[in-house]
């Protein structure tokens, strides 16, 4: 009996001692102090807390490393938040480091973060200020998202008013009839055929043209051979002269053929007798005759020349150079 009431005491020491660490934790966390690490102070200030309170964790590079200590307002746009930091994460701390207020998960407690910055810069010390970085809340995110949500519901009711002014219009009908498809086909075909038959005059042109600049065929030794364009100017030449010989054998066979006539009608002699004979005169008209029309034919074939494209060349520049020669000699008189 007098053992189990000295179990009990035991019992109620342990309990009440209990009692005491767990009221005297609470007062430490309470008043924001932590039962295990230093009194090693940081700042940052803030335009904005977004609901941080005295107490919320502080996190370097995602590791704990401390809990918010004191939240003081220094003006209307300046909050100043003092953190107490474990002096096993101070070593790694430096004084370019930004402060951020961030969240634990999607809609837990806010917290601070701090986040190092390259390149490193000296450790910091117990009461320094850390520059601040700006965060978009979860209540400015909701903001945009619900401005974003507005405008594509304006954006689908001009697209569905759009839609609807399209699918009675005369777009879809052309559109959804069949024969236009099959016809656009069709000239899709032709055009298809006409660009391969381009391509291959194109070809024929190429061969052609690289063809003239070897000499092949007569228009390419036309144009390369240098003594057949001499062959065909003395060509030209001596067809111009036996042109010329023509006319004026015409004109002294006409002249003859007066003379004769005026010995047939006055003269006297075997001549005049022969030139009587009415068989022989018609022999000589007809003689006549056939010289003329030669002389006809002859021309024309060398007026077939002149519109040669072999020659033509030839009798043009003839023909500059005669009318130059006739405005010189008019200059001289």
């Amino acid at each position: 009996m007098a053992k189990q009431s000295e179990n009990n005491i035991k019992l109620g020491v342990f309990v009440l001692a209990g009692l005491i660490v767990m009221i005297v934790s609470f007062y430490m966390i309470g008043n924001n102090a932590s039962m295990f690490g230093s009194g090693f102070v940081l700042k940052a200030r803030f335009n904005n807390l977004n609901g941080l309170m005295e107490g919320n964790n502080v996190l370097f590079s995602g590791i704990q490393a401390g809990t918010v200590k004191s939240i003081n307002i220094v003006n209307d746009t300046t909050i100043e938040v003092s953190m107490l930091i474990d002096s096993k994460v101070t070593a790694y701390i430096h004084t370019n480091a930004e402060a951020a207020i961030g969240t634990e998960g999607l809609m837990g407690n806010k917290v601070i973060n701090i986040q190092p910055v390259k390149p490193n810069s000296p450790v910091v010390k117990s009461g320094d200020l850390l520059a601040a970085q700006k965060l978009a809340s979860m209540d400015q995110m909701l903001q945009t998202l619900s401005k974003t949500n507005n405008n594509i519901a304006t954006i689908s009711e001009v697209l569905k008013t759009t839609v609807l002014k399209l699918d009675t219009s005369a777009i879809f009908n052309v559109l959804n009839d069949k024969n236009i498809g099959i016809s656009l086909r069709s000239s899709l075909k032709n055009i298809n055929n006409a660009s391969s038959n381009a391509s291959d005059m194109t070809n024929g042109l190429n061969q052609i043209v690289i063809h003239l600049k070897q000499g092949k065929g007569a228009a390419g030794l036309l144009l390369s051979d240098t003594a057949f364009a001499g062959n065909l100017n003395i060509a030209v030449i001596k067809l111009r002269s036996a042109s010329d010989n023509a006319d004026k054998m015409t004109g002294q066979l006409n002249s003859m053929a007066g003379n004769i006539n005026h010995d047939l009608a006055y003269g006297k002699g075997p001549l005049h007798a022969l030139l009587r004979d009415s068989v022989i005169t018609e022999k000589l008209n007809a003689s006549m005759d056939n010289v003329q029309k030669g002389t006809d034919g002859f021309n024309q074939i060398v007026q077939a020349l002149k519109h040669n494209f072999l020659v033509r060349g030839y009798f043009k520049t003839q023909a500059k150079k005669q009318q130059k020669d006739s405005i010189n000699r008019q200059t001289m008189k």
